[in-house]
């Protein structure tokens, strides 16, 4: 018998002749299949743990055979086709130390914080592979490889990886990140300080403060427009947008989970403002999603509307100083600038700020000098 993945296809519960060898299934459709199926949603029975919409980019790729020739994923299926079908697999996923340059605030042997550049991925997951905190973070602790398909009970320990294994390994096939080290995450495009685990002994209690809301986090951004007031708590519960399945919204609260963001007014201009953001929750996308509920979108953040004009003029010349500003500033203007937690094995108290990288005041200078500046609070 063909070696089969386990838990994911047996052959014996189709009326069909069917084999699968690693990738490559062959299958006889019999006299019984008279429904007349696609073939992508046929194919899927000898598939479980592949989605349809991935079986069809295999068969516009053209690695599917039915009767020795090329069919499109709209075929239906017959009686006595003969389907040879190949779904191939991306390698696991997996991370090794590559030498990317990394601003490192603190480090001793039970942790680090790093200051994280805007645009760098915190951990390898599907279309990040490379080049990610993670990878950057392994070359510099002098750190092993880490793969999804290791051993939970053989995989390397933290003393050979350089970085905590708590957590590390995916927990499901359809969850393949890889994330050595890491206790809490922030978003491709925000910028600001992570404190990573090198050792599984300080991994929980770092965990737990977060999961306990102990843990002192600020955040300071620029918005459009100006809060009514200038201090305030924006709540509400935050779960999938209905109409754009990649983005978040504030949802009714059966459909989310509740999310509590307060925030300080650090200085106005003409149509934008510079915000102090405290998380008092952590959701996914939560002071993006918060603000822009409020009508208040991150500056520049192209997937809550931050790259447009909201306020202001739509003038042609104002809409191309925008459009030229957003060219050197891609992504949300969101930095984490203060993190505060106790030491894992020490107790100590221990505080860290980092200033918003440079295209921030560059940025924020153009705002005060050509859009108006209006007061500081």
């Amino acid at each position: 018998m063909p070696e089969q993945p386990p838990d994911s296809f047996d052959p014996n519960e189709y009326d069909a002749d069917v084999t699968r060898e690693e990738n490559v299934v062959q299958v006889v459709v019999p006299a019984s299949e008279t429904d007349g199926p696609r073939i992508d949603k046929y194919l899927t029975r000898f598939y479980p743990e592949a989605s349809r919409t991935k079986i069809q980019r295999a068969i516009k790729k053209g690695h599917l055979k039915v009767n020795g020739s090329d069919v499109k994923k709209s075929y239906s299926v017959e009686p006595g086709d003969e389907i040879i079908f190949r779904l191939v697999r991306r390698p696991p996923m997996r991370a090794e130390p590559e030498p990317i340059p990394l601003d490192i605030v603190y480090e001793d042997e039970d942790l680090l914080v790093v200051n994280k550049p805007a645009g760098m991925v915190v951990h390898p997951a599907p279309g990040h592979r490379s080049g990610t905190l993670v990878h950057a973070l392994l070359h510099h602790v002098d750190g092993g490889k880490v793969a999804a398909n290791d051993d939970p009970d053989g995989s390397p320990d933290d003393e050979v990886v350089g970085l905590s294994m708590v957590n590390a390994l995916p927990e499901g096939p359809d969850h393949p990140v890889v994330r050595p080290g890491i206790v809490h995450r922030l978003d491709k495009g925000t910028s600001g300080l992570l404190v990573v685990a090198k050792r599984d002994r300080a991994h929980q209690p770092l965990a737990e403060q977060f999961k306990e809301h102990t843990v002192e986090r600020r955040y300071r951004a620029l918005v459009w427009g100006r809060f009514e007031s200038p201090r305030g708590t924006i709540e509400g519960a935050i779960g999938r947008d209905p109409n754009h399945r990649q983005r978040m919204a504030v949802v009714p609260e059966e459909n989310g989970k509740w999310a509590v963001t307060h925030y300080e007014t650090v200085e106005t201009h003409a149509h934008t403002s510079v915000v102090d953001f405290r998380l008092e929750t952590g959701r996914t996308h939560q002071i993006r999603v918060h603000a822009r509920a409020q009508d208040h979108p991150l500056l520049g953040d192209p997937k809550y509307g931050g790259q447009r004009v909201r306020y202001g003029t739509q003038s042609q010349d104002r809409r191309a100083f925008f459009e030229h500003l957003f060219e050197g500033f891609p992504h949300p203007a969101l930095h984490a600038y203060r993190l505060g937690f106790a030491h894992p094995t020490t107790d100590e108290v221990l505080r860290f700020e980092a200033d918003p990288p440079a295209e921030w005041q560059r940025v924020l200078d153009q705002l005060r000098t050509d859009d108006g500046q209006t007061g500081r609070r």
